[in-house]
Parts: structure tokens; C-alpha cells; sequence
């Protein structure tokens, strides 16, 4: 990734104002409508693209030190290493409904650690939020389900999927399945009760 001070030609220490002037420089000069020829235009669009990137990052206060922050944390090196760090930074995203980035986050972390439940089920969750990759969250569960088959969150979730897509008798299996392993588990006794399952 490269370092947004570097794309904007500032030092780490610039104020604002010094952040901004650099901005209205590189984007007077880089612009892509400065551009006729199809090859420049484009690598210049990138180039613009990257600039902009650079500055929204630095010029909010909250964003810029978050931005600090990550820069100055090693980069992951290991397989489990890169998979922990995609999964930590794509929880928040989650959240705060940045799904489309989540998801991104969550197949990295899949990639890189493809036997750890949390991750998949923590991918089946940020897909279950997009109705058109509802079949995927429901493979995505099953693997996490499989892989930690004490996990009741992991059943609870492919119950909520399932019964979403209207594949009630898969949904009821699920859920009596996270009833047994967390019977008092709100969420599983609520969608057990919306299921028509039989308290266990």
C-alpha cells in the first residue's frame, strides 16, 4: 500500500493547510481532464484517484489518526499472521455497515487461515447482509459450522440465513442444533419460537 504522505508529497508532521495546498497543487496538475491521450488519461485517472485517497485520509483529524495508527503498526507477516489482521480490521467494518470492504477483509482471512471457524462464520455473517449472496453465507456457515461443531453462533447464524431464504426445515435443523449447544441462547430460543421449533 503506498504511504499517502508520500503521494502527496508532505511530511508526516503537515498541518492541514499544508495537506490541502499539496492537494490543490497535485490535483491542478494531475487531473485527468488535463489529458488527451487515452494511455495518459488513464494512468493520470489512477494517479488522481490515489491523490484523493491520500488526502480524504489525512485531512479529517479521526481518519488521519487511525491512519497513523495502522502506519505504524508492523505488517503482518505469516499466513495466520495476515489472516488474524484482516479479520480484526474487517469486525468494525461490519458494524458499521461497510459490508462490501468487510467482506473483502473476511476472504483474506479465509484464504490465509482456511480451518479457523471464526473467520468463516464471521464471512457468512458479512454475506448473509447482501440478499443476492445469501447462498454463499449459507456455504460459508456450513464450512465454520463443520469446522467447530461446538460453535452455537456459527448455527444460530445459518439458522437466521436459512429461514431468511424461506428453507424453513434446513433453519429448524440449524437452530435445534445451536439450542443444544446454548440453550438459553437468546437469539436461537427467539428464531426456534419464529421456526415453530419445540423447546429442547
Amino acid at each position: 500500500m503506498s504511504d499517502h504522505y508520500e503521494t502527496l508529497g508532505v511530511a508526516p508532521t503537515a498541518s492541514a493547510a499544508e495537506i490541502r495546498s499539496a492537494y490543490a497543487r497535485l490535483a491542478r496538475d494531475k487531473h485527468p481532464d488535463r489529458f488527451t491521450d487515452p494511455a495518459q488519461k488513464k494512468a493520470a485517472e489512477r494517479e488522481f484517484q490515489d491523490i484523493t485517497t491520500a488526502f480524504n485520509a489525512l485531512v479529517n483529524p479521526k481518519s488521519r489518526q487511525e491512519y497513523d495508527e495502522q502506519r505504524h503498526r508492523p505488517a503482518p507477516r505469516s499466513a495466520p499472521e495476515i489472516a488474524r489482521d484482516a479479520y480484526e480490521r474487517a469486525l468494525p467494518l461490519v458494524e458499521g455497515g461497510d459490508v462490501e470492504e468487510a467482506v473483502t477483509l473476511l476472504r483474506t482471512a479465509v484464504h490465509h487461515a482456511p480451518e479457523e471457524a471464526a473467520y468463516h462464520v464471521a464471512l457468512g455473517r458479512a454475506l448473509s447482509r447482501d440478499p443476492a449472496l445469501a447462498r454463499e453465507a449459507v456455504q460459508v456457515l456450513e464450512r465454520g459450522a463443520q469446522l467447530d461443531p461446538r460453535n452455537a453462533g456459527a448455527f444460530t447464524e445459518l439458522a437466521a440465513v436459512l429461514a431468511r431464504q424461506g428453507l424453513r426445515l434446513r433453519a429448524q435443523k440449524a437452530v435445534e442444533a445451536a439450542l443444544r449447544l446454548a440453550p438459553r441462547d437468546a437469539r436461537a430460543q427467539r428464531l426456534a419460537a419464529e421456526l415453530g421449533v419445540a423447546k429442547q
